[in-house]
Parts: C-alpha cells; sequence; structure tokens
C-alpha cells in the first residue's frame, strides 16, 4: 500500500497542492482554481499517485470551506494544520522565501510526521449556521469599537468637556449627539427644554444626562476652529452607532434563538456564567463535537487556560500560556468565568482561595476557568445539567 501526503496552502481565490511520499520526495505540486470543477480534477489526480492519502490544509473555513466539504464528502482524511504552526515550522526548512509551493511542502510534510494534528470532521448545519452569525456579530462589535473612537476624537476636537462626561456605549449619550454637539447648541436649549428633548426620545434618566450636558457647556465658551463641520461628523458618527446597536441587538436574538435549538444547549447554559451568547460561541469555537476532545485536558489545551511547561536546564516548573490555542475558547471559558465570581457562590469561593494563596488576579481567573473546563466536559460527556454543591457545614 503506498501511502502519500498532500498539503493544501489555502487561498481565497486560488489553493497550492503539494504531494509527498513517505521519503518527502515531491510528486506533484499545482496551483489549483478554488473552482469545485478543478478541485475534483486535482482530488483524482492526487487519488491516483497512491493508495492511501493523508491531506493537510491550514484554513478550516472560509476559502476552504469548499475544498474541505469535497474532501470529507468523498471520505477523505485530512488534518487541520493552524498557519502559525506552518510559519513556525518553516525556520526549520530549507530556504528563506516564502511562497505558496513551499508553505503547501511543510503542510504535506507536516501532516506526515506529527501525531498531534486535529483531524477535520463534517461540520454540523445548525453549528456551522450558529459560526456564521458570532462571526457576523463579532464584525459588528469590532465596527463599532472603530466608530465609536472615531466618535470620541471628533468630539473632544470640539468639546472634550462633554465628551469626558458621556459613556458613549449607552444609547442616551448618542441620542443626544444626535441633536447637540456644541457648547453654544446646548447653553442656548437649556437642561429644562433639552430634558423634555430627551424624554420625547425615551432616554432614561433624562434629567441627569441633560444636567451634565449643561454643565459641560458651562465650562467651554471658546469655539473651535472647524467646530461647525466637525459637529456634522459628530452627528452621523452617532447615528451610525446606534445603527450598529441595532444589529447587534437583532443578531444576537438570532444566535440566541438558533443556539436554544442545539442539543447541548441546556447543559451548557446550565454552567454559572453562560449565556446563550457564550454558549454560541463556545458551539462555534469547538464544532459542538465534544469526540474531538477525548479528554478535558485536550480541550484546556485547546482553550488556553492548560500552562504548558517550559522547563531548561535546572529550572523547572516553569509554566507559560501554550503557543497553539484557540482565543476565541479562551474568551468563552475566561469571561465566564469572571461573571461566575459574581453569580456562583462555589466559584467565589474558589476564586478567593486562590486569591489567598497568592495568586494574581488574571491567575485565579484562569484557574477557575479550567477548573471549569473539566466541570463542562463531564457535564457534556453524560448529558447532564450542573447542580451547585452545597457549601460543607461543620455539624454542631
Amino acid at each position: 500500500m503506498t501511502a502519500i501526503w498532500a498539503g493544501i496552502d489555502a487561498g481565497r481565490t486560488h489553493h497550492h497542492c503539494v504531494v509527498i511520499d513517505d521519503t518527502g520526495k515531491r510528486l506533484l505540486s499545482r496551483r489549483v482554481a478554488n473552482d469545485e470543477t478543478e478541485l475534483l480534477k486535482l482530488l483524482a489526480d492526487v487519488l491516483a499517485l497512491g493508495d492511501e492519502v493523508t491531506w493537510g490544509i491550514d484554513l478550516a473555513d472560509g476559502g476552504a470551506a469548499l475544498l474541505i466539504d469535497l474532501l470529507l464528502n468523498h471520505g477523505q482524511h485530512t488534518l487541520y494544520i493552524p498557519g502559525r504552526a506552518v510559519s513556525r515550522a518553516s525556520e526549520g526548512y530549507w530556504g528563506e522565501g516564502k511562497t505558496d509551493a513551499k508553505d503547501a511542502a511543510i503542510i504535506a510534510d507536516q501532516a506526515r510526521i506529527r501525531r498531534d494534528l486535529q483531524p477535520v470532521r463534517p461540520g454540523d448545519e445548525l453549528v456551522a449556521e450558529i459560526k456564521v452569525h458570532t462571526g457576523h456579530r463579532r464584525d459588528l462589535t469590532d465596527d463599532r469599537t472603530r466608530v465609536i473612537n472615531r466618535l470620541h476624537n471628533h468630539l473632544t476636537s470640539i468639546f472634550p468637556a462633554l465628551d469626558r462626561a458621556l459613556d458613549l456605549t449607552n444609547a442616551g449619550p448618542l441620542i443626544l449627539l444626535t441633536g447637540y454637539q456644541t457648547p453654544a447648541a446646548i447653553r442656548r436649549t437649556g437642561a429644562r427644554r433639552l430634558e423634555t428633548w430627551l424624554r420625547n426620545r425615551k432616554v432614561r434618566s433624562a434629567a441627569e444626562l441633560a444636567e451634565k450636558a449643561l454643565a459641560a457647556a458651562e465650562s467651554q465658551h471658546t469655539s473651535v476652529t472647524g467646530e461647525k463641520p466637525t459637529a456634522q461628523l459628530v452627528h452621523t458618527l452617532a447615528k451610525e452607532v446606534m445603527r450598529l446597536n441595532e444589529q447587534i441587538a437583532e443578531i444576537d436574538k438570532l444566535i440566541e434563538a438558533r443556539f436554544r435549538e442545539h442539543k447541548h444547549a441546556k447543559v451548557i447554559v446550565s454552567m454559572p456564567g453562560i449565556g446563550p451568547l457564550l454558549g454560541a460561541e463556545f458551539l462555534a469555537a469547538t464544532g459542538g463535537d465534544m469526540m474531538a476532545f477525548e479528554s478535558p485536558d485536550r480541550l484546556a489545551g485547546f482553550a488556553g487556560v492548560a500552562p504548558a511547561p517550559r522547563d531548561s536546564g535546572k529550572i523547572s516548573g516553569n509554566l507559560h500560556r501554550p503557543r497553539r490555542y484557540s482565543r476565541r475558547l479562551q474568551r468563552v471559558f475566561y469571561t465566564s468565568a469572571l461573571i461566575s465570581i459574581r453569580c456562583c457562590d462555589e466559584s467565589r469561593r474558589f476564586y478567593d482561595r486562590k486569591r489567598a494563596e497568592g495568586k494574581r488576579h488574571t491567575q485565579a481567573v484562569l484557574a477557575l476557568a479550567r477548573r471549569r473546563v473539566n466541570v463542562l466536559w463531564a457535564l457534556l460527556r453524560d448529558g447532564r445539567c450542573y447542580e451547585p454543591i452545597p457549601p460543607v457545614t461543620n455539624a454542631a
């Protein structure tokens, strides 16, 4: 039986494939369009070169989605090799230049020699939809952050006192900025009329917000050069943030509805600190398939909450964050651990114990996150919901 390895350096419009045998000899090197007909022809040509083919690819979605589905639909064993791992491995190969062909050859060789690579598994349609929606939500929140930063910059340039007084993550200040952007305009309106204007637009704590705005306006009587066009831009950016808030609220409802249809939804949200949004992020990051994680240690390593040893010489016990992990999944466990400290007595006791041992805040939260990985993994394995452990009391 002839075993061969095919490495794919995936791209948006084209992929590059290199096939090697068990000695590392290159049998094929081809650039192929990201097109079904071309990919099927490549598949046939590669299968003709050996009896047993192992594929390696450096993307698990995006531009590689069509290729991955074609390979899985044809029963091909496919391994995922992160781009960062390919970049690090390239230092051990001859030549300093970087080409698609070289990267594809490295991917093929890594698939040949490594035993720790994750296989790509057929996707769950519901999880795939959740992954798309959560990715879109992340794009929207990133866009909102950029727009808010621009809004801060422009408002500071003409009215720094108002910028300091407002929390632009709340709806009320944004509504205020759609109508009033300069000190003179707020002073002309006055506190009472401004409060009425805000109330008519259903702003909470309208009186308090109006007082803050008027106090800021009274502290500045200078009209800054370029105030008028900047004020118009502030108005436009505030409207843009409000529009993004509405889109995020809509996608949140959609994500929650789709998440609750998943078979593991009840188990996941039974964990203190994990709601539908973090639960959806967990499914998107893990694929919803716990078969890929045969132990909680494997899941913790993938989540980046299991310290990796880096001992050298006489130094031992030197633990650091692993280099390869899912930042998306780490955020799920870290954020949920933070929330659980406030809402779960057991988590709070564990956190306080770690702090008493001398650990810093971040270290204590990561330790709690690691413990929660064990709990969630066991719950998903057994298909049961979380039940709080009652505190131990000493008998009288």
